[in-house]
């Protein structure tokens, strides 16, 4: 029996989610799996309405203690040595709970089932200098976390043991899993989660490139992301550039870059889909636990460039929807933009590409995975 044909409140599902401050790839998963489990309560230890998708406005969403302390809502990377605090204080009344995790969630108390789809185990444990970047070592940030680390290793290995069962995004963050906690989990890729056949709205300040194609990077703006090779590897270049994205490196990226490149943010999803539809080719140079950029651009028949590592080994094919550099370089960055000018992509396959990973693939998957944590229960 499936759990959509059990009687009304039974299986009571719930979701939880790290944080909801931001528009990110593991925030569209959560509404992709609300939208798989539309009565489920999401449980999250941060929440600010403007910040992240407006659709969660519909969902009823419950949070914890620190979601009163406002800067928190604003940065919850200032939060990080306070998650541990703030997710045991979020006790999930549910059969199932299905965990949207990045480093927190999993550590949610249940009366039920804990189902964890990882995005990737903390990276300010496991990949410190990666995620910290320029203030690896130094911010006050930084040495908290490395005077913590220890303490917040052993909290976060014992939240891992806790789930009944564990999917990863990618393969690599299922190697990540196994080599964090021990644990074996399966591969559930995430959807792309974005439709073309959407209505879209242009954004004023690119109409004037719309014609001709550019070249379109879509990120935070973290200094993991890579964001600033991007930029310097177009400087000079007759390519245009399009940054989409938000995120601590803004001010010095916008004062750095050359003319042909633009940054934008703060963009409504029907201003993204026009985003994609008049981009030429996605740029892709960060390391990513997930390729979710090259679906959004292959739903729009738009191929990609991409670092060769991470999650975009499972959703770049050179075959199909794009072609990989091999080190996030200057140099590797512009050879592979030079490069490109000769390729001649078959939009029709590459649209076929993203169909793969759609949205109701990943709603059969994910129901099936509960279904058969309840059956074994």
């Amino acid at each position: 029996m499936s759990t959509q044909d059990l009687p009304v409140g039974r299986p009571r599902v719930a979701i939880a989610h790290d944080y909801l401050t931001q528009r990110g790839g593991a925030e569209r998963v959560v509404l992709a799996l609300h939208r798989a489990f539309p009565d489920a309560t999401i449980h999250t230890t941060l929440y600010d309405p403007a910040g992240t998708y407006p659709e969660f406005r519909d969902a009823r969403v419950v949070v914890s203690p620190i979601n009163r302390i406002g800067a928190l809502r604003r940065d919850h990377r200032a939060a990080l040595p306070l998650l541990p605090y703030a997710v045991s204080h979020l006790p999930v009344d549910a059969d199932v709970v299905v965990v949207s995790s990045s480093g927190w969630a999993h550590g949610v108390p249940t009366t039920g089932l804990k189902l964890v789809y990882c995005h990737a185990p903390a990276r300010w444990l496991y990949q410190a200098d990666a995620y910290l970047g320029d203030e690896a070592g130094r911010s006050a940030k930084a040495r908290a976390l490395g005077l913590l680390s220890g303490w917040l290793r052993r909290w976060d290995r014992r939240a891992a043991a806790s789930a009944d069962r564990y999917l990863a995004n990618s393969t690599v963050v299922r190697g990540r899993i196994a080599a964090a906690y021990g644990i074996d989990a399966q591969v559930l890729a995430p959807p792309y989660g974005i439709d073309p056949a959407d209505p879209q709205e242009a954004v004023a300040s690119l109409a004037d490139w719309a014609d001709e194609g550019y070249l379109l990077l879509v990120s935070r703006l973290l200094p993991y992301k890579n964001v600033d090779v991007a930029v310097d590897a177009v400087r000079d270049l007759p390519e245009r550039l399009v940054v989409v994205g938000a995120g601590p490196l803004e001010a010095r990226l916008r004062a750095e870059a050359p003319d042909n490149v633009r940054i934008v943010s703060g963009l409504t999803d029907a201003e993204l889909r026009w985003t994609y539809a008049h981009a030429g080719t996605l740029l892709a140079p960060s390391l990513e636990d997930f390729g979710l950029t090259p679906l959004e651009a292959a739903a729009f028949g738009v191929p990609t460039l991409a670092l060769h590592a991470g999650g975009y080994l499972d959703t770049v094919d050179e075959s199909v929807n794009g072609t990989f550099f091999e080190e996030p370089t200057v140099p590797a960055v512009r050879a592979a933009v030079v490069a490109a000018r000769e390729r001649v992509w078959d939009e029709a396959a590459i649209r076929a590409h993203a169909e793969h990973f759609s949205e109701a693939r990943f709603h059969e998957r994910i129901r099936a995975e509960v279904d058969n944590l309840l059956s074994v229960s």
